[in-house]
């Protein structure tokens, strides 16, 4: 009988995408397997396109997992005793429990990830043994060391300990990028490719630009993303803005700076998915977009500061870390800018480009 494994990783976007390779690799070590997925509602589309049902057979709309395992985490801590919430929560868990999973694998290590792996149910439910929240160990029945420092790497250790707890053999290569099978929806193909007519760039290579960040301090300058718009026009490559909520008015500001050279372009999850597909090059701080066209196989170029790239860094071929040496390690979210990050220049980014063409 095939086995069952549930994966757990509830966000953010470039954590699903950190923990996709590694699911990968589980999927091409067991392809008849059934694998199934906790996310939140919000990052569905990372996972399964729109309109493409949550469980069932395999298709480019959902081709890594057999089923998603929807949550709302974000809502139910705000009403936490409301029926309505009762409801959801005693839903989802009830979903999980009746697909008998022999297996949960939790990647995030946070309290409520490690709960609702233990809620589904299942005797054997691993983690990593030093988590991002340590009581949530406790919530494991085998907590994995791992030695790796690429948090790509970490994952891809827990699945392998996974398997071997099994008795299956944990030997599958790690997909190289582009083949991670990520989903594909026609229809956000289309609107971007409406939206690039539109915009006179559909047949032309273009550059994707994100200037937001998940904190202040990851980001880059507005005026030098303007400045590489101009300076990427002139080499006749055409830059296209991404934006995610809350970063409109960013996104124009880098837009107004280059007088026209970049334009801002909002996408939903599944529609940067597409537009990534079509992207010559990616420039963006330690973000999920970045993480996930790196996945892509786009050229891309990461401009770090107060993150580690050894452990968050753009893992695959075709791709470049700009860090500057005044640059502190520190994943507090109250700093609003980074020493070293503020250092790094226009030129400095131009010559990584360059050793990306060469």
């Amino acid at each position: 009988m095939a086995p069952r494994v549930l994966i757990v990783r509830l966000g953010a976007m470039g954590d699903v995408v950190h923990a996709l390779p590694a699911v990968a690799q589980l999927r091409s070590a067991l392809p008849e397997a059934h694998i199934g997925w906790v996310v939140e509602q919000r990052w569905r589309e990372l996972l399964c396109a729109p309109g493409t049902e949550l469980a069932g057979p395999r298709s480019p709309g959902r081709p890594l997992l057999d089923e998603l395992h929807l949550v709302d985490t974000r809502a139910w801590r705000k009403s936490p005793f409301s029926p309505a919430v009762r409801h959801e929560f005693g839903s989802a868990i009830g979903r999980m429990r009746r697909r008998h999973y022999d297996c949960v694998i939790d990647f995030q290590g946070a309290i409520k990830s490690a709960l609702l792996a233990r809620l589904a149910g299942t005797e054997l439910v691993l983690g990593f043994r030093q988590p991002r929240e340590s009581p949530a160990r406790w919530l494991y029945r085998l907590s994995v060391e791992t030695r790796s420092a690429h948090v790509i790497e970490q994952n891809q250790e827990l699945v392998q300990a996974a398997m071997q707890r099994m008795g299956l053999s944990s030997d599958a290569a790690l997909l190289p990028p582009g083949a991670a099978l990520l989903p594909s929806d026609p229809d956000s193909e289309a609107r971007i490719g409406s939206m690039l007519d539109a915009r006179s760039l559909s047949r032309s290579p273009i550059a994707i630009l994100n200037p937001g960040a998940g904190w202040a301090a990851k980001q880059w300058a507005p005026a030098r993303y303007a400045e590489l718009a101009v300076r990427l026009s002139q080499r006749g490559l055409p830059s296209v803005i991404n934006y995610g909520p809350g970063e409109k008015d960013l996104a124009e500001e880098v837009a107004a700076a280059s007088n026209g050279r970049a334009l801002a372009l909002p996408t939903t999850l599944s529609e940067f998915i597409a537009l990534a597909r079509r992207a010559h090059l990616f420039v963006g701080g330690d973000t999920g977009p970045m993480h996930l066209a790196a996945l892509l196989g786009v050229r891309t170029v990461a401009l770090f500061g107060p993150t580690d790239p050894a452990r968050n860094g753009p893992y695959w071929p075709g791709t470049r870390v700009l860090r500057d040496s005044a640059s502190i390690t520190s994943y507090s979210h109250k700093r609003a800018t980074d020493a070293g990050l503020e250092q790094l220049s226009v030129e400095q980014v131009l010559a990584q480009i360059d050793t990306l063409s060469a």
